[in-house]
Formats: structure tokens, sequence, C-alpha cells
């Protein structure tokens, strides 16, 4: 069970003008979508010239969506999860982000080594505005660390802070979750643990997933976004968008 998260609308977010919504359906730019207007991103590469991770590319991902991001190596899928993440800045445009957005789930970077697991959780329960007793509960539970708990983070194996780091992510409601490829971590117990708590999360909540693995992306995601070229295109149906990527693949290759 989640703690009592606090967070309002984005005060940035327009409303959303679309088709009249069946009863009980989340309209597309409500709680949990994400929006660019007009993004840019780009690096410079030599003299003058530029390679674009995205140009000038308006889209939405729709509350309550599960979209596979999707492009060969090198095409700057991590760099866009970092922007919508909002770790990462972007050279023009807006992401325009309603309700709650997860950082990369199991990113264990902002860790403290020199805090205990739970020292790290509460913080991070401060942060959020989630009750930190009942986190640290959660985290503790779900981690299965034991005493290593209240241990610094210094003294855990890759392992040990893989399974924090993913406890902590769970243990924030988040209206939309971001994926970098680890969903879960451990053997093979706990990562049939950690893929049930996710997909249950999911069934309130959106997510953008950079994977390369087709049976999740088959299986959890519901629309494709192919990023090419320095252009993001989103579809509808997961097939179509598979296919345009593999095409992608081909023609880069």
């Amino acid at each position: 069970m989640f703690a009592r998260f606090r967070s309002g609308r984005n005060p940035d977010a327009a409303p959303d003008s679309g088709p009249v919504l069946r009863k009980g359906a989340r309209p597309p730019g409500g709680r949990g979508s994400v929006r660019f207007v007009s993004l840019t991103k780009s690096y410079p590469v030599s003299g003058r010239e530029r390679k674009y991770i995205i140009r000038d590319s308006s889209v939405l991902f729709p509350a309550g969506s599960k979209v596979a991001l999707l492009g060969h190596n090198g095409t700057g899928k991590s760099t866009m999860m970092r922007m919508i993440s909002g770790a990462q800045d972007y050279d023009s445009g807006q992401i325009i982000r309603n309700g709650a957005i997860s950082w990369l789930i199991g990113f264990a970077g902002a860790f403290h080594n020199d805090l205990t697991g739970a020292q790290n959780a509460r913080f991070v329960a401060r942060v959020h505005g989630i009750d930190t007793d009942a986190m640290v509960d959660f985290v503790s539970d779900f981690s299965e660390l034991g005493d290593y708990m209240h241990m610094p983070l210094r003294t855990y194996s890759s392992g040990m802070r893989s399974r924090l780091a993913f406890a902590v992510s769970m243990g924030v409601p988040f209206d939309c979750y971001l994926v970098d490829e680890v969903t879960s971590v451990g053997d093979k117990r706990f990562r049939e643990k950690c893929a049930e708590t996710f997909h249950t999360r999911l069934r309130e909540s959106s997510a953008i997933m950079a994977t390369h693995n087709l049976s999740q992306i088959k299986g959890v995601c519901d629309m494709a976004a192919v990023l090419h070229e320095g252009h993001l295109t989103l579809y509808s149906d997961v097939e179509e968008g598979l296919e345009i990527h593999k095409a992608n693949q081909r023609d880069s290759g």
C-alpha cells in the first residue's frame, strides 16, 4: 500500500480539448500525461554541425498509456528519458508534465553512500511528501535487505543497491513511470516479485519505456513512439511502431 502522496496538478498543463470520453475514461491530457511542445535537443559534433536527438517535435504521451520508446542505438532514447524526468535540459520548446512523473526506475545515483538504506528511503519520502515511516516499512519489506537497511550504502553490493533502488522506486505513487531498460533485479523469485509489483502500479498509471525487450513491449505497452533521425512519431498500434522501427534499423544498417 502506498503512503499518502501530496502533489497537485501541473499548473503549466494546458486543458485538453478532445472527443467526448466514455464514462470512467481518462482524458488524454490528464494526470500521467507528458506533452512535448516544439521540443528540440541537440549536441555539437564538429564545427557548426549539430546532432539532433529531437527537432521541433510536438507529441502527447496520453494519460494512462504505456508507451514503448523505440530507436536504434545512438538515437538518444536515454537522453530523451532524462529530459522527461527533468534530469537533462533541452535547447528549446517545452515538456509539460501533468501529475507526478517518476525518475528512471531503479536509478540509485541520487543515494548518499554515507546514509543507511533506511535514511536514504526517508530522504526520498520527504522530497515527495510521503509518510517516512510507511516508506521505510515498505522498502524494508520489499527489498528483503534485513539488517543492511540500517547500514551505510557504501557497504552494499551492487545487487543490494539495485534492490534498494527498485524498492524505493515502487514506494512512491507516480502518475507516470519512466523505465530505461531496468525493471527488475536479483534472482528469479525476486525478479518475478518486481515484475508483479510493477505491473500492479501500471494499472492506475502511465509508463514510458525505453527497452529492447520485445516480450516486455508486447506484454506491457499499448502504444509505440519511434525516434529516428531527430523525429519522434507516436503510433497507437504497437505492432505498427515495431515494424517502422525494424525498417529504420535495416535502413540504418
